[in-house]
C-alpha cells in the first residue's frame, strides 16, 4: 500500500510551524512523518520530543520528524523502510519554495502517492506580498499550486476584509477551496488521510468551523463521477473519503482533497459510505444527497 503524502507550502510567517505542531498534538495514534529541509526551520514544541539524532527526531505518539536537506527522494525512501511504517508523510516546504516541484518528486516515486498540496496564506499580508516586485511571483506560484488554501491569522483581520481576501485568494489559486482559520485550527480530517471511521464529526471541534455529512449509497455508484462531483466547487466539499460499490459489486475507494480527486480499487470488507467535510454553512446537503439518486 502506498504512503499518502501531504505537501504544506506557504510564504515565511504564514503559520506552517503552528499548523504542524497542532497536527502532531492531535495525531491521536496516527504515526506522522514530518519532513523538513532542516530542523532549524521547524521548531518542534520541546515537550513533544522523545529522542533526537542528527537527521531524525522521535516524537511522542510514534511520530517522527526528519531532515531531508537536498535529498528529498532519499529521505522518503528511508521512511518507506521504517518498521512500523508511518501512516502519512507531511512535507513542510520552505517559505520561498514552489510546492509543485516537491509534489512532482513525490508523484514519480514508487510506494508514495500525493494526497494533496495545502498552501497557507497570511490574511493580513498575502495581497500585499503578491504585489511585491521581489516576492510577488513566488506568492502567486505558491497559491497556484494549491489543492486547498488555509487563510491564516483571520483573528487579526476585520471580518469583511477576511471575506474579500478569501475571494481574492480563491481566484489566485485557480478556484481551490479557501478555509479561514485561526491558530492552525483546520481539523485533521481535512489534512490527513484518515479512514472514514476515524473521522470525528465537525461538531466535535471547539471552534465549530466545519460541517460534515456522510453519504450512504444503497446501490451501485459510478465512483469516478461521484469523486469528480465532490471535487467541484459548487458542493462546498474540501475533503471527502469513503468506499462505494459499482454495478459489478467491486469496491472502490474515493479520495478528495480540495479540487484533487482519486479513485482506486479497495480491498473487500470496507464499510460503504463517503464522509464529506466542508466549512460551516457551505456544504450543499441537497446536492450532495442527489449524488445518490
Amino acid at each position: 500500500m502506498s504512503l499518502p503524502v501531504t505537501v504544506i507550502g506557504g510564504y515565511l510567517g504564514a503559520g506552517k510551524t503552528t499548523l504542524i505542531n497542532r497536527l502532531l498534538r492531535q495525531s491521536d495514534g496516527a504515526r506522522l512523518a514530518i519532513l523538513v529541509n532542516e530542523f532549524g526551520a521547524l521548531p518542534i514544541d520541546a515537550d513533544l520530543i522523545e529522542q533526537r539524532s542528527d537527521r531524525m527526531i522521535a516524537l511522542a505518539g510514534g511520530c517522527i520528524c526528519c531532515s531531508f536537506g537536498d535529498n528529498l527522494v532519499g529521505a522518503l525512501q528511508e521512511l518507506a523502510g521504517l518498521s512500523p511504517a508511518p501512516h502519512q508523510v507531511i512535507i513542510e516546504a520552505s517559505g520561498v519554495s514552489i510546492p509543485s516541484a516537491i509534489a512532482a518528486s513525490v508523484s514519480l516515486l514508487p510506494g508514495f502517492r500525493l494526497f494533496g498540496t495545502v498552501v497557507l496564506a497570511d490574511a493580513e499580508t498575502v495581497r500585499g506580498q503578491a504585489e511585491d516586485p521581489y516576492i510577488g511571483d513566488t506568492i502567486t506560484r505558491q497559491l497556484g499550486d494549491a489543492d486547498l488554501v488555509l487563510l491564516t491569522k483571520c483573528d487579526l483581520v476585520a471580518p469583511d476584509a477576511v471575506g474579500a481576501t478569501s475571494a481574492w485568494v480563491a481566484e489566485a489559486s485557480n478556484g481551490a477551496p479557501v478555509i479561514a482559520v485561526t491558530g492552525g485550527a483546520a481539523p485533521r480530517e481535512v489534512l490527513l488521510d484518515l479512514h472514514p471511521s476515524d473521522a470525528r464529526p465537525a461538531a466535535a471541534h471547539a471552534d465549530a468551523q466545519f460541517d460534515s455529512l456522510i453519504l450512504t449509497p444503497r446501490g451501485a455508484v459510478d465512483a469516478d463521477a461521484m469523486a469528480r462531483a465532490l471535487a467541484s466547487k459548487r458542493l462546498g466539499v474540501v475533503r471527502a473519503k469513503g468506499f462505494v460499490l459499482d454495478a459489478e459489486g467491486a469496491l472502490w475507494a474515493i479520495q478528495v482533497t480540495g479540487r484533487r480527486w482519486a479513485v482506486t480499487r479497495a480491498k473487500p470488507g470496507q464499510q460503504v459510505g463517503v464522509v464529506c467535510i466542508g466549512p460551516a454553512g457551505q456544504l450543499d446537503d441537497t446536492a450532495l444527497q442527489a449524488l445518490l439518486d
